[in-house]
């Protein structure tokens, strides 16, 4: 008998509650109390016996209709298990630093939450209406809560920045609706969209709305994901301290380019690879820092002599861009140049800023990062006559 990926999920799932369960207690089943056994302990498992609350909200379970909607997300929360593992693992790095901002602007810390059912805590997480990053803003929202976000930066993607403006426009909203529960409807479907509903349905409880699909489940994905995360052991994941994901060690530093710099360039000034600094800064959409002021983590302990080592390191690099120009000649495309040079086509466009719909034409200069090129140049240098055996 073959099973499906998920179905085989579930069946360990029931296996470690019912090995739980049983711990220490000897006994022989047959297959068919096995299976009895196996879903009782689902049945139990999803089972909410204590009051519970969003935000200090209460949540009405003795009514049918939210109870199944709440057990219906425990399930499928519990069927992808995986998911669920890595929440508690990625929880461990990342929650600290939400408490902290949510608790210093007196915010119920059940908010934390919400970035799991959002991003389950994934910086480049992205949605098919185009909300990016752990709190999943779109663009014109994020903009009016003071991120970033151009065709270089995308503060959405940016952990600190994110959290600040997530918390704001959680109050905001708050202070719309007068409830935390309407507080995240509307942050999941939009302010104008709850307001329309409330008032074409004359009533202001969340629970007793109906709405699109997503808002709909979109508290109960929260609070299965409190219940699983307040108490995973209960449910089977018991993760030891080692398990879990630590926070990232980093140093902060700020810099000022009066010039477009690789991150390369910055990475070898903190004495590390183009990875790490893109790991550290995931609002840096491209390879290329442009001119401006930035905030930087960079690997703990190398915050220390980072402005001399760039400053250093930048200056070789620009004196060797000097001399790696190439003047387009007639008959030169992208494609012939980068074959002349032994390099991809797509290299010369991020070193010369170059779009997809960018034409080059004779007479342009363009930087070619080339060993070729650059031995090409020192053979020409070589060969070039000297200007006093040249006949007036």
């Amino acid at each position: 008998m073959k099973y499906s990926y998920h179905t085989l999920k579930l069946i360990l799932f029931i296996t470690i509650i019912i090995t739980g369960a049983c711990a220490g207690k000897a006994q022989i089943t047959s297959p068919i109390t096995a299976q009895r056994s196996a879903g009782q302990a689902l049945i139990e498992a999803i089972k909410i016996n204590d009051s519970l609350t969003f935000c200090n909200e209460p949540v009405p379970l003795s009514e049918a209709d939210i109870k199944e909607r709440l057990e219906r997300e425990m399930l499928l929360a519990l069927d992808n298990s995986d998911d669920v593992i890595l929440w508690i693992k990625r929880a461990n790095r990342f929650f600290p630093y939400i408490e902290k901002v949510l608790k210093d602007k007196s915010l119920p810390d059940d908010l934390k939450y919400v970035a799991i059912a959002e991003s389950a805590l994934k910086p480049h997480a992205t949605s098919n209406k185009g909300a990016v990053g752990y709190w999943q803003f779109i663009e014109g929202t994020g903009i009016k809560y003071g991120m970033e976000i151009t065709e270089n930066i995308d503060e959405r993607r940016n952990l600190t920045n994110s959290t600040e403006a997530a918390a704001k426009y959680l109050t905001d909203l708050y202070a719309l609706f007068g409830s935390w529960t309407l507080a995240a409807a509307a942050y999941n479907m939009g302010e104008e969209g709850l307001k329309t509903e409330l008032l074409m349905q004359k009533t202001n409880n969340y629970y007793k709305l109906y709405l699109n699909q997503e808002t709909s489940r979109y508290i109960f994905r929260i609070l299965a994901a409190k219940i699983i995360m307040s108490n995973p052991e209960k449910y089977g994941y018991d993760l030891a301290s080692e398990d879990l994901y630590q926070a990232v060690q980093f140093d902060n530093v700020e810099v000022t380019l009066k010039e477009a710099v690789p991150l390369y360039i910055i990475a070898q000034a903190a004495k590390t690879y183009f990875k790490v600094i893109k790991d550290l800064n995931p609002h840096f959409k491209n390879y290329y820092l442009p001119a401006g002021k930035y905030k930087l983590m960079l690997p703990k302990g190398t915050a220390s002599g980072f402005s001399e080592r760039l400053e250093n390191i930048k200056s070789q690099w620009l004196a060797e861009k000097k001399e790696l120009i190439y003047i387009v000649k007639n008959g030169d495309n992208l494609s012939t140049i980068a074959s002349r040079f032994n390099v991809p086509v797509k290299a010369i466009m991020i070193w010369n800023g170059l779009n997809n719909g960018k034409k080059i034409m004779p007479g342009d200069k363009l930087f070619i990062f080339s060993s070729k090129f650059q031995q090409a140049n020192t053979e020409a240098v070589v060969d070039a006559p000297n200007p006093a055996q040249i006949s007036p």
